[in-house]
């Protein structure tokens, strides 16, 4: 029996940080994370958005991901929602990402968690904040497309 490829399955979005920064590089990394928080995962319930990455001590961390236990979780355990977890990434790609977050401007944003090889991975970016009339600029450019593919729908019937 032949094994089908496994695509990259999109667990959470963070719609806001392409609203609020410019990206300059993606990087994929690994997620340290509790079984507890796995199986959430699988049910789908985190929250991205208010999530932010920290370099400590040559380690990156992703901070203000939320991940909301299950109700069937193991009365053993307590579990924390917005646990610092630690994103796993090659220490050549630290070195570097801490030469560009030193410069004025930059942050590291998580993007999406995804599944990948039953692992569950997190790209986070490079970006620099936007302005607010660059954000005015990426609103008027969204409803500028809508705009085209409503007339050609229109168009079409």
């Amino acid at each position: 029996m032949a094994k089908k490829p496994e695509t990259a399955a999109r667990i959470a979005d963070n719609k806001k940080a392409a609203y609020n920064y410019f990206f300059e590089e993606r990087f994929e990394a690994g997620l340290v994370l509790e079984g507890w928080e796995v199986k959430s995962l699988r049910e789908g319930k985190v929250q991205l958005t208010d999530g932010y990455v920290v370099i400590r001590n040559g380690e990156l961390f992703v901070i203000g991901l939320q991940i909301t236990p299950l109700g069937t979780a193991s009365t053993h355990i307590t579990p924390d929602k917005v646990r610092t977890k630690k994103l796993l990434i090659h220490k050549e790609e630290i070195k570097r990402l801490i030469g560009k977050v030193e410069q004025k401007g930059y942050t590291l944003v998580p993007l999406n968690l995804h599944w990948k090889a039953g692992k569950v991975k997190c790209d986070i970016a490079l970006a620099k904040g936007k302005a607010e009339h660059d954000k005015r600029d990426t609103i008027k450019d969204r409803e500028g497309k809508r705009e085209v593919e409503r007339v050609m729908k229109g168009r079409n019937r």
